[in-house]
């Protein structure tokens, strides 16, 4: 029996561009996150005593600003090459050999494969044949798994490879491959990287994505870390266990305030979701983007007053979590209660603004051709960023805010003797 960690997409030393930007924000925690979920890996591998480690592609995020990078990684790849623990990994998009310019020498035990064919790793104390390949340059069209090494008789036959198989939402379409691809090369596992968020795609054989080892802004919610797999003396895989090693938790708190008439009900829902969401981070830094939904007589207040009550959500959550939480962003998605069908009868100005108002469509505000030429020519991790800025969920955001405030003032109008 033998076990081995699955890990990938570290992306060590991820810039995180824009966090000055954010009051409050614990820029040296979050930027100093990826290492640290790195060391935790490590921990594991030697805690657990595991054979081996593979990695997926993207170790890194692109070139290194300077060598204390790649001096990282190696300092704690060192610590497994001591421990006897063999490391195999892959470069992926982000840490293609064309994109990075310097280079380190690795620990005896550690083997990146080829990014100019396919090649396999044999483990000399385990029955274990590691293929793969990297990716050469960023964007890689081709399909790489056919030129992949026939399985070896009588050894555990796993393939490492950075794709997107036939393409997922919010991932660019590099070394594009099918589940079928994979299952005909006839290997036991099939260690994946690229997807951010982990699943297991197929077993028997295994298709497994691990997702990223640390979360880095709000759309990589939920625990992140790696898979630690365990194969019996058959070669069969027995067991998969997900282990969370991030060390700041991203969520999306979502706050009901469904018939909420007061500003103290809606600090009083946001404390209880703040207190169960740092729960859940089991003593990390949670990361929070609160958001809230709901029919509530407050949506105009709301809409009227955000940096207030996001100041106060703020504050809030100081008083209930202390520096375990920061507070990425306040949302707003509720709905108002007004009667529009009463207030449109109050006089046939009031009903020509409420009619324009439901009538005006997401599609009036249209991104402009020069801001749309643009974005074609943005790098592939800032477009994702800017494309939802300017998606339609986000104008139709605006468009709401818009609504929002002119009924509120209508309503507010009515009331008045």
């Amino acid at each position: 029996m033998f076990r081995f960690i699955h890990t990938a997409d570290v992306h060590l030393d991820s810039p995180l561009e824009g966090l000055e930007s954010y009051e409050g924000a614990p820029v040296e925690t979050l930027r100093g996150a990826t290492r640290r979920a790195l060391q935790n890996l490590v921990r594991l591998a030697l805690d657990e005593d595991v054979d081996f480690v593979v990695i997926a592609g993207d170790l890194y995020d692109g070139d290194w600003k300077d060598f204390s990078t790649g001096l990282f990684f190696t300092r704690e790849m060192n610590r497994l090459s001591e421990a006897g623990i063999d490391v195999i990994l892959i470069a992926g998009n982000h840490d293609a050999a064309s994109v990075l310019t310097r280079r380190l020498s690795l620990p005896p035990r550690v083997r990146l494969l080829s990014s100019r064919e396919a090649e396999t790793a044999l483990l000399a104390d385990l029955p274990v044949a590691v293929h793969g390949r990297g990716f050469p340059s960023r964007a890689v069209p081709e399909n790489f798994v056919p030129d992949y090494p026939e399985r070896i008789p009588d050894c555990f036959n796993m393939g490492l490879l950075h794709t997107s198989l036939n393409g997922l939402p919010g991932h660019d379409r590099y070394a594009p491959c099918s589940v079928s691809d994979l299952i005909r090369k006839d290997y036991h596992y099939w260690a994946l990287g690229h997807v951010h968020q982990r699943q297991i795609v197929h077993q028997n054989p295994w298709i497994v994505y691990p997702g990223n080892l640390q979360g880095r802004h709000v759309r990589e919610c939920g625990p992140r870390g790696c898979q630690l797999v365990t194969v019996d003396e058959l070669l069969r895989v027995v067991q998969t266990e997900f282990c969370a090693l991030d060390v700041v938790r991203w969520a999306l708190v979502d706050v009901d305030l469904t018939e909420a008439a007061h500003e103290d009900d809606l600090l009083l829902r946001t404390v209880d979701a703040i207190r169960a969401a740092v729960r859940d981070a089991d003593g990390r830094l949670l990361a929070a983007r609160i958001t809230f939904t709901g029919a509530t007589s407050l949506h105009g207040r709301l809409k009227r007053e955000l940096p207030r009550l996001r100041a106060e959500c703020i504050s809030q959550g100081h008083q209930t979590a202390g520096d375990n939480l920061w507070i990425e962003d306040v949302i707003v998605r509720t709905v108002p209660l007004h009667d529009l069908a009463e207030l449109s009868e109050r006089d046939d100005l009031t009903r020509i603004v409420i009619e324009s108002l439901q009538a005006a469509a997401v599609g009036a505000l249209t991104v402009p051709t020069g801001i749309a030429e643009m974005l074609k020519a943005l790098p592939p991790e800032l477009k994702p960023e800017i494309e939802a800025d300017l998606s339609p969920e986000r104008r139709e955001l605006l468009l709401d805010d818009v609504r929002s405030i002119l009924i509120e003032a209508l309503s507010a109008g009515a009331e008045e003797p």
